[in-house]
């Protein structure tokens, strides 16, 4: 008996098997389905990020509901990836244009009445010269027979808002002495004068003193329109019928 019950207990047990990865898949299956079937929520259904780096994306998983789909709200180009305000970059300042150099203090534009050039011995009084069409175009004038100055009205009038060059002309005198006689031996580059006008004293810089032939000053270009430069002409004294003397400047602070 004892024999018989050995062999019965034989029989009734079975060895003990380890689990394999087909069991492990088959005993998950019916864990999930039960829970799934328990609760009604699903829970292998997971919100998918998007692509784009940055974005956040947030599921709310609520017992019995479908999670809210909330699209995640795109980051502002000025926003840093945290949420937070990106630095301000300051912007670089304009570099400022450099301005040219402010001329000087002009009175009013207005007729020139005075001239006092001390180093050239020139100091006369100044008086308007009308002149026709044809003296204009051929720039062949001839001013009084006097030792003042001239001011030919076509042309540039002295002080602010000027927009031509003013010209001033006077004798040389041969055989006696005149005040532009010195234009041709004492006037020199560098040199400051005044000019007196209606309006006020205008200092002048002689920029150039050049001797032309006579034949060939109206075609230079001394005639140019150049906005408040100042132009004396007179006979050049070592040949007064031959050829010309020309001093320009311009205002110089006083």
């Amino acid at each position: 008996m004892p024999q018989e019950r050995s062999r019965h207990a034989a029989r009734t047990r079975r060895p003990w098997r380890r689990l394999n990865r087909g069991d492990l898949a088959i005993l998950s299956c019916g864990v999930v389905a039960f829970l799934s079937i328990t609760f009604g929520s699903p829970l292998l259904e997971q919100e998918q990020a998007p692509s784009h780096a940055g974005a956040q994306a947030s599921a709310s998983m609520t017992p019995g509901a479908a999670p809210s789909r909330s699209a995640a709200a795109p980051i502002a180009v000025t926003g840093t990836p945290d949420a937070t305000s990106a630095p301000v970059q300051a912007t670089p300042a304009a570099v400022p244009a450099v301005a040219a150099p402010a001329g000087p203090q002009l009175p009013a534009a207005a007729q020139p009445v005075h001239i006092r050039y001390p180093s050239a011995d020139l100091d006369v009084a100044i008086h308007p010269l009308d002149l026709d069409g044809a003296a204009q175009s051929s720039r062949t004038i001839e001013p009084p027979a006097t030792k003042d100055g001239y001011w030919l009205t076509p042309f540039g009038i002295p002080g602010t808002g000027s927009g031509n060059t003013t010209y001033v002309i006077g004798h040389s005198w041969e055989g006696a002495d005149a005040p532009f006689n010195h234009l041709s031996s004492a006037a020199s580059v560098g040199d400051r004068f005044q000019l007196e006008t209606a309006a006020g004293t205008i200092t002048y810089k002689v920029d150039s003193v050049t001797t032309y032939v006579k034949s060939t000053l109206k075609d230079s270009p001394v005639w140019d329109m150049v906005p408040n430069r100042l132009v004396l002409i007179s006979c050049f004294t070592e040949d007064p019928w031959g050829k010309n003397v020309v001093v320009t400047a311009s205002p110089a602070a006083a």
